[in-house]
């Protein structure tokens, strides 16, 4: 059975995408410090302070039936944990996660889990109507339903003389 995941309306998101960049700005130029402030590699320090600092899950939007559908792959995640956001224009889907080895269970010699902060953003190609956004999670699987807003159609106006 899904489980229903709570969503957040907020009116902007760009105070939390300028604060996810400044980290990532701050960690690029750590980076660029730890190399020996070589010039010139500015893209490889930004990328690489993303991968450390960002898990983006891969997802899926697609429009069906007056709606958007957005699929996210977060497995391991709990759907409590899960923070979505919406505005009429954007989804930001969002989550810390963790993953810690016990020293009982023996040696690791691979581990490909992610831990760190989960960070998406979603441009929205049409407005949506962030009061009736619905999302569930089950098997790892987050599903986000978004009714597309009918946009205010342009409408001529008769003008009268004086």
């Amino acid at each position: 059975m899904a489980e229903p995941v709570a969503i957040r309306k907020i009116s902007s998101i760009l105070d939390e995408m300028n604060q996810m960049q400044e980290r990532i700005m701050r960690r690029a130029y750590d980076i660029f410090e730890r190399n020996g402030r070589l010039l010139g590699r500015d893209l490889d320090h930004w990328l690489q302070a993303e991968r450390e600092l960002l898990w983006k899950p891969p997802l899926e939007l697609r429009e069906e039936a007056g709606e958007f559908v957005l699929e996210a792959a977060v497995p391991g995640v709990d759907p409590k944990d899960i923070d979505i956001e919406v505005t009429p224009e954007d989804i930001v889907l969002k989550a810390d996660t963790y993953h810690e080895h016990e020293e009982k269970k023996g040696t690791v010699h691979i581990c490909e889990y992610e831990s760190g902060k989960m960070f998406r953003s979603i441009h929205l190609p049409k407005r949506i109507n962030p009061d009736k956004v619905k999302a569930e999670f089950k098997n790892g699987l987050l599903q986000l339903k978004a009714e597309i807003v009918e946009e205010a159609r342009a409408k001529k106006i008769k003008h009268e003389a004086a």
